[in-house]
């Protein structure tokens, strides 16, 4: 099977939300010992939680296991950023031996941690805590055009789906989109500017940390870039746009989010790189999104526009911009708590508590 029918293939498995599910968990919600509406988005999440589940109520969606994908932009010889390429594989080994963020918001909620290789700019060491998908040793730049094949951009795809799968077939109830790339954020800004729309100024931010005259270069470059591969277009696929502009974690996250909702397991969406995911996944499957929640609104100003755009509403807010899955990990308890309400509030009924007239 080629990589397209193979992205094909997972596209035809997503089904719509059952809307008998998610009716009957609003109804339910409706007659819990609390006022109607008293969560909040709390409430809304629990009944897409019923939908993506076709069941009322929804399991709660717990073990939850991430997934990192790491790669390497070739626009990082543009001067996007000041930190070497090589923090990218040195940053895997970091997650391999647990000894990032990401591992220990982990640990705080009980989910697993798997990292995945699909473009690092160098041979990593074999390890079996590491999965090694490599599909280039990272992305051309993106500024002077294609950053990659559009096959590569769906092997890539095909790659992140095939991992969702795995890890639903291993146990996992809940999905989270982890990233590490350095420069990642510049590939971010040109796939959010491509997809909304929007200016580059207005959706480019300053990633792991640059001063106000790297970010006005950073600016440029994405602007460039856009150029380059004539976008933003309406007659541009997706897939095309990602292999344009986008890197290869990108394109897996997409494929993650796609082997997500083809499973009917819910997706924790992180920050600004993985909401660029998102916007690829969507404009593939459009239903794919129903099947994902944002957990946290990052810092970097794309993101909202990412939000807005998808119609996701955040969980957090913490003004993080790491990256890595830890924003999405720490809205996994949230998540959880809002099926287990479902679970064990008793109704007005059952409780013998008198509803208001």
């Amino acid at each position: 099977m080629t990589p397209a029918e193979a992205v094909a293939r997972i596209v035809a498995a997503i089904d719509p939300l059952d809307e008998a599910a998610a009716r009957a968990a609003r109804e339910h919600q409706d007659r819990l010992t609390k006022p109607r509406g008293a969560l909040g988005s709390l409430e809304d999440v629990a009944v897409r939680l019923a939908g993506i589940a076709g069941t009322c109520p929804a399991p709660i969606p717990h073990p939850a296991a991430v997934a990192v994908f790491a790669a390497d932009h070739g626009v990082h010889a543009q001067g996007v950023t000041p930190w070497p390429q090589e923090v990218t594989a040195q940053m895997v080994a970091n997650f391999l031996a647990g000894g990032a963020v990401v591992n220990a918001f982990a640990n705080q909620a009980g989910a697993t941690v798997t990292v995945v290789d699909v473009g690092v700019a160098a041979d990593l060491p074999p390890t079996p805590r590491l999965v090694n998908r490599k599909i280039a040793y990272g992305t051309a730049d993106l500024s002077q055009g294609p950053a990659m094949t559009r096959e590569q951009a769906e092997r890539a795809i095909a790659t992140g789906a095939e991992i969702a799968a795995d890890l639903v077939r291993y146990g996992a109830r809940c999905l989270i989109a982890g990233d590490m790339g350095i420069a990642n954020t510049t590939a971010s800004a040109a796939l959010v500017s491509a997809f909304t729309g929007r200016d580059p100024e207005l959706v480019t931010g300053r990633g792991a940390g640059i001063d106000d005259a790297t970010l006005r270069h950073k600016i440029e470059v994405v602007r460039r870039g856009l150029e380059a591969n004539g976008l933003p277009s309406e007659e541009v696929p997706a897939i095309e746009v990602v292999a344009r502009v986008g890197g290869l974690e990108h394109a897996a996250i997409a494929g993650f989010i796609l082997g997500a909702a083809a499973a009917r397991v819910p997706v924790i969406l992180d920050g600004v790189i993985a909401g660029a995911g998102a916007l690829v996944a969507a404009g593939i499957a459009p239903r794919a999104i129903d099947y994902c929640l944002a957990g946290h609104r990052s810092a970097e100003p794309g993101h909202a526009a990412t939000l807005e755009h998808l119609g996701l509403r955040p969980l957090v807010d913490l003004e993080l911009r790491l990256g890595e899955g830890t924003g999405a990990v720490l809205a996994h308890p949230l998540v959880c708590a809002a099926a287990r309400v479902m679970h064990e509030v008793a109704t007005f009924d059952s409780a013998g508590v008198s509803e208001k007239e």
